[in-house]
């Protein structure tokens, strides 16, 4: 099996600019380099306005609501991608397995910013409405609802639909919206990078936020950080062009494009390598999107992507092109913690 690095596939591969430049500032943030200390004083400043901020709504100096509905935020104190998405699918199925209805509300990132909900569907466009919003509808077909604010996401859908309980995904950081739950979703396998506020590192707010959070989860084993640890399992491959599905064993040995637009590609990097499987990574920035047709024409060999990456190329005619979906494996310990958290806001629902 032929390895690949970077530095062997840069004069070969198709490069998405934007998605080079934006993992080359994670690279700073989650490598060894000593270039992130310029940008500490900025970091200083970030750090106070978020304590600031965070202040302002405990005290009352800023307006929070209250919404008709419970609601249980799943998010990250870094930026970038920490396996949100499988756990809200998760608990998507876990409540209605406990005979609630739930919904979903999003901002909606990278579609067309809404002022007003938006009701999204398995077939609404990823870049209208966002990836992650059209991935959750197909997922889950439980209601989903993007707006910037997801306060008024909220209260649409206890308007025009019979959601008993809301989850807000990535809405840690949105205090306007008060809420029944926190989940803190950790990345294992990247941890806090070099443990600095933005923008000389990933963090959108102090560790020390874990300890208010309700439960704080793990995608992944990691060293010296407390938390329920869960990780994501493969299912088989699914043609972009068809209903057609594939054992990952089928590609096992074979040369893949592997494309990659979530916060850490390198999980889903090892998670083919750990298939048998021969990837040639492409550069693609978290949401965005490389042109499939060029990557044929310059090596014909199979494309596999994540299903975030998946949802952005409708109608693709490359027939060769396949999405890998990954679900939660949650150990019997984590599982019970989360039922724990969610026994009482279960017991309110149900009146």
């Amino acid at each position: 099996m032929h390895s690949c690095t970077a530095s062997s596939l840069k004069m070969r591969m198709p490069v998405n600019i934007n998605g080079y430049f934006k993992r080359r500032v994670e690279r700073l943030w989650y490598g060894a380099g000593r270039c992130a200390v310029v940008l500490q004083p900025l970091a200083w400043m970030y750090r106070a306005a978020v304590t600031l901020r965070r202040a302002g709504y405990r005290r009352g100096w800023l307006h929070s609501v209250r919404c008709p509905l419970p609601v249980i935020v799943v998010g990250n104190v870094t930026v970038g991608g920490s396996g949100k998405t499988p756990l809200v699918i998760w608990l998507v199925r876990h409540l209605e397995e406990a005979g609630l209805r739930p919904g979903i509300v999003s901002r909606g990132y990278c579609g067309r910013a809404a002022d007003q909900p938006v009701l999204v569907d398995p077939a609404s466009r990823a870049e209208a409405v966002g990836d992650e919003p059209v991935l959750l509808a197909r997922r889950t077909g439980v209601p989903v609802c993007v707006c910037i604010d997801r306060v008024a996401a909220v209260e649409y859908l206890w308007r025009e639909t019979d959601v008993t309980v809301v989850i807000a995904d990535d809405g840690l950081q949105h205090y306007r919206l008060r809420r029944d739950l926190e989940f803190i979703v950790i990345d294992g396998q990247r941890g806090f990078g070099n443990g600095r506020m933005l923008p000389a590192g990933p963090l959108r707010e102090p560790v020390t936020r874990l300890a208010e959070a309700d439960l704080v989860l793990c995608n992944g084993p990691a060293d010296s950080i407390a938390a329920h640890v869960f990780t994501l399992v493969p299912g088989k491959a699914r043609a972009l062009s068809g209903t057609r599905e594939r054992d990952l064993d089928a590609f096992r040995g074979r040369r893949v494009w592997a494309v990659a637009g979530i916060g850490n590609p390198g999980r889903f990097h090892s998670l083919l390598a750990n298939a048998g499987i021969d990837i040639a990574p492409v550069t693609v920035a978290d949401h965005g999107t490389v042109d499939l047709d060029r990557l044929v024409v310059q090596h014909e060999r199979p494309i596999l992507m994540t299903e975030k990456d998946a949802v952005k190329y409708p109608g693709t005619s490359v027939t060769d092109a396949w999405s890998v979906p990954v679900d939660i494996c949650m150990p019997v310990e984590s599982a019970a913690a989360v039922a724990r958290c969610l026994s009482g806001l279960e017991t309110t629902v149900r009146g």
